[in-house]
């Protein structure tokens, strides 16, 4: 009863933090809610944006990971929130409505995860496993960005220069970025080192632009101040947050991510706690830069509250006070971080460069990601769909938003080629 309990206040919360935009899981929708703060995109679009990006990996990442070990990939229940959340209204009332279908989604993910990969089992074809493609290439583009924001303020040359050694920096951390640690090994990840990579050589360039620093601008807010204070004020909420999943991993109920979830089911809880912390690391430039840029946090952090599940196991009071106070810890450090960027007038002229660059390289990785998909479900045929929606869709009245036609499109193209199966109109190739 206690697990259900947990789950159901963790899936109610993440969805409450969805819905009124303090934070999001999926580090490529972040970026998305400036623009509707700023009113730029509508609620719908929003929410439409949020299922795109979210219910492939839902469906084809989190669910069958948590069923090879029957415990939670937490994707499973934070990516299923934050689609929950824009799809409520943005009032109390519609707060309310999330946090019950939130609570309702988490206890349906804990007792049910085996009906919903059994109902897509039952359709003629099956695209649960190749909808799982639409995210691939969104954590391997998004360590890209800082080079196409020192393009977009700097110029080609040294945006040319900044890409040219994160991806050097990507292949030696492949190559090298594992090494043993006590009984255990140690993995970097390549594209959180690539990303650290990029934002050293951004913030480089920005510190040196003395541009304006005779206060000429002093009537500009400070961009990054301004974004964590937000994220700050909503410090109690996350620390809540932050304790229920550090309270749910030492259960064994849920894990961050596919190897530290095995690890956990096998009872390897140090292992476990070790690659949890490496992954961590691996984090801090992602979860860190899309905060600070955006205003918007993630309901786990910089993931370390996973760590303090996993060292803690079997005491689950203390997980959820530890956790609370690590989340508490990295909100403190980011403004640490936005005060000492927000002192050179050079990186507060990046941030709207850096936001742009930043849904540039979502919309074109979510479009690859889709025809991915699409292709691995229907050759040919997935591509023709992807490629027709997308450009049909800039001459539509009410286009949807660019970043959502991949993922919009690979869903269709499963759901099409099963109605098509059914008319005997699609032959499955062997």
């Amino acid at each position: 009863m206690l697990k259900y309990i947990v789950v159901a206040c963790l899936g109610a919360l993440a969805a409450i933090l969805s819905n009124t935009g303090i934070a999001v899981f999926n580090d490529g929708f972040r970026p998305i809610y400036p623009e509707y703060f700023e009113g730029k995109i509508d609620r719908k679009t929003l929410a439409a944006t949020s299922f795109a990006i979210s219910f492939g990996l839902v469906v084809g990442y989190g669910i069958p990971v948590s069923l090879a070990a029957s415990i939670i990939l937490i994707h499973s229940i934070l990516l299923g929130t934050d689609i929950i959340g824009p799809f409520c209204p943005n009032n109390k009332r519609g707060m309310v409505i999330a946090g019950v279908i939130g609570a309702l989604y988490g206890v349906g993910i804990v007792s049910g995860l085996q009906a919903v990969v059994n109902l897509f089992k039952m359709l003629p074809i099956n695209f649960l496993t190749n909808l799982g493609l639409v995210g691939t290439p969104i954590t391997i583009a998004f360590a890209l960005f800082p080079a196409v924001a020192v393009a977009l303020e700097y110029g080609l040359k040294k945006g040319i220069l900044t890409a040219v050694a994160t991806v050097l920096v990507r292949q030696i951390v492949s190559r090298y970025g594992t090494f043993p640690l006590g009984n255990s090994k140690v993995t970097l990840n390549q594209e959180g080192m690539a990303l650290l990579t990029g934002m050293i050589f951004l913030i480089v360039y920005a510190v040196r632009d003395k541009k304006d620093a005779s206060n000429a601008n002093e009537q500009l807010v400070a961009v990054f101040g301004e974004k964590v204070k937000r994220i700050r004020k909503n410090v109690p909420l996350l620390a809540i947050m932050g304790g229920l999943i550090a309270c749910a991993t030492s259960m064994s109920v849920v894990a961050g991510d596919p190897i530290s979830l095995n690890l956990l089911a096998k009872g390897e809880y140090t292992n476990a706690a070790m690659t949890a912390f490496a992954r961590a690391l691996g984090f801090i430039p992602l979860v860190a830069t899309t905060a600070i840029t955006t205003g918007v946090y993630a309901p786990a952090g910089m993931t370390f509250v996973f760590v303090v599940g996993l060292l803690l196991h079997g005491n689950p009071v203390l997980a959820f006070l530890l956790g609370a106070v690590v989340i508490s810890l990295e909100v403190l450090l980011l403004a640490a971080i936005a005060k000492f960027l927000d002192k050179f007038p050079g990186v507060r002229k990046c941030g709207d460069n850096i936001r742009t660059a930043m849904t540039q390289v979502l919309n074109i990785a979510l479009l690859i990601g889709g025809m991915m998909a699409a292709q691995a479900i229907a050759p040919g045929f997935g591509l023709f769909i992807v490629i027709g929606l997308f450009l049909l869709n800039k001459f539509s009245k009410k286009p949807i938003v660019e970043m959502a036609v991949g993922p919009v499109g690979a869903i269709s193209v499963g759901i099409l080629v099963n109605i098509l199966y059914a008319l005997g109109l699609y032959v499955v190739a062997k």
